[in-house]
Formats: structure tokens, sequence, C-alpha cells
């Protein structure tokens, strides 16, 4: 369901994929509108040619910035002044950055604090501080290009001559084989949401585990918590979101676990740890309960 808010994008072209772009324009459709569409980059630099195609087909405006140094970081500056003006303009609910770049901590946790909506947009392995400081951060992690076959490379033959019996040997001659790389497309491969994983990577994954566990004890109601007390809990605690493991929704990912009664009242869904999953020897982390 549309949420109807007005979104800043703020996208780190030397630190995105142009690859997971439809991806993230289409998670942003379904929060509001980006009414601001902005990327950052040296412009002039080859390694951004694939962005400055997709620039027109989104309206996204280039910010030009000239990278100072060959390592400079002139770009993630330029984004931070102008999330800061946006900020202070008072025009927006949210920012959506794209960037797998944790330099962009200190940013989120300012636009927190000005209670302003961070949607993230990196790949999984971005480091965890940027991740937990976003109201919600998605996985937009794409495959890499395939590596160059060995037709592609230049090859060396190195052939002797055999001389004949008792003539003095002759020098071995170098022959030059260059095979032409084959002509095939730049293959760019989309962003998708990330495949969804099986009941057994689930209860495997004890951090997500835990987190649900919690998130329903801190909720808990005469025994049951529900649904959407749950969800509250986890976007106030944590970056989650369902779709990183692949489901469209909280219910579809806990349904799946099997870890978890539930119950549908009326309009509403209750929930809470099944029976047998609280027999099992798990040592699950316990939030501490504030002072």
């Amino acid at each position: 369901m549309t949420k109807n808010l007005k979104i800043a994008l703020l996208i780190d072209a030397d630190n995105a994929s142009v690859s997971s772009l439809d991806y993230a324009l289409g998670e942003i459709a379904d929060l509001g509108m980006a009414n601001v569409r902005r990327a950052y980059g040296d412009w002039g630099s080859p390694h951004l040619k694939g962005w400055r195609e997709a620039l027109l087909a989104n309206a996204i405006q280039p910010v030009q910035q000239i990278a100072y140094t060959s390592k400079g970081n002139a770009s993630d500056m330029a984004m931070v002044i102008e999330a800061m003006d946006l900020l202070h303009d008072g025009n927006f609910d949210a920012f959506a950055l794209m960037s797998s770049d944790s330099d962009f901590t200190p940013l989120v946790m300012r636009l927190r604090a000005a209670n302003m909506l961070v949607y993230g947009f990196g790949k999984s392995q971005t480091p965890i501080a940027f991740k937990r400081a976003c109201s919600v951060f998605f996985y937009v992690d794409v495959q890499d290009d395939p590596a160059p076959s060995q037709e592609s490379k230049v090859g060396i033959k190195v052939a002797t001559n055999n001389p004949p019996s008792k003539a003095p040997p002759s020098v071995p001659s170098i022959e030059l084989h260059v095979v032409a790389p084959a002509a095939r497309p730049i293959a760019v491969s989309p962003a998708q949401p990330l495949s969804r994983r099986s009941v057994a990577e689930l209860r495997a994954d004890s951090a997500l585990v835990n987190l649900l566990r919690n998130a329903t004890e801190a909720t808990d109601r005469d025994g049951w918590s529900h649904l959407g007390a749950v969800g509250h809990y986890l976007v106030n605690r944590n970056s989650f979101t369902p779709k990183n493991y692949g489901y469209a929704s909280l219910k579809g990912l806990i349904t799946a676990m099997d870890l978890f009664e539930l119950h549908k009242d009326g309009n509403h869904v209750r929930l809470k740890l099944a029976k047998k999953a609280a027999k099992k020897k798990v040592t699950f982390i316990v939030d501490p309960k504030p002072q």
C-alpha cells in the first residue's frame, strides 16, 4: 500500500550500481513519490557511463562533482550538503539513499534525529552501522559480470623447430596468436529481490530468530502479540524488511518459519511462539528491559 510520502532520492553514483536502479525506484514507488531525484559523481569519468545513459530515462538530475584526488570523496561531501539543504527546506517526509558506503552513517543519523524516514539501498555486505542506522535497508545485490573467457585473452605460443642432427641448434621462433574477443553485448544484470530463503535457512538464521522472538516478547499482551505491533517494533528496533529474505510481507515470513502460532482476530492477526519451538534448546538473546 502506497504511503504517499514525499521522498528525496539521492544517489551516490560512484558507489551504487545502475543495475539496481529499477528495483530501487519500484520500492520507492510503493512508499510514495520521489519529487527530487539526484545522482552525484564525476560525470566525465568512464566509470559512470552506464549511469549517464539511465539519467534521462528516469528523470534523474546529474550533479557534477569533479574528483579532486584519485581517492577523494568530493561527491560524498556534495551529497551530504544537499541533503542538509533539502532537510531544512522542510518539503520532504523521507530520504532514499542509494549507496553501500558507511561514510553516510552520520548523515542518516542526523536525518533520523530530525524525524525523517531514511530508506537505504545497497549491497548486503554494506557495513552494519549504515544498515542499522536506516529506517529500512533494502538489499540490491547484483550479479557481477562474468570473467573474460580465455578466448578473449592474448595467447603466446612458443614453437620450437627441431634442428637436424649435429647441426647447431636454431633459435626458437615465437609465434603470436592474437584471438580477437568475441563480439557480445554488455550484459547488465538487473537487481531483483533476493531469492526466497527456505525454512531451514530461516530457522538457521539466529539473528533473525532472536529478533522476531524479542519483538513478540516486547509486544506481548496476555500471551499474544498483534502482528502490527510486532512490525512496528521491528521498524523501530532495526532496519528490517521481510523483502531481504524473499518475502513480500511480515506475515508471509513468519508463517514460513513455522516457529510461531498465528490466530486471526477479526481484521487483526495475533501470534506467539509455538510450544514446539519454545521446547527447543535454543539460546535466545533477549533485549534487556529499560531501567
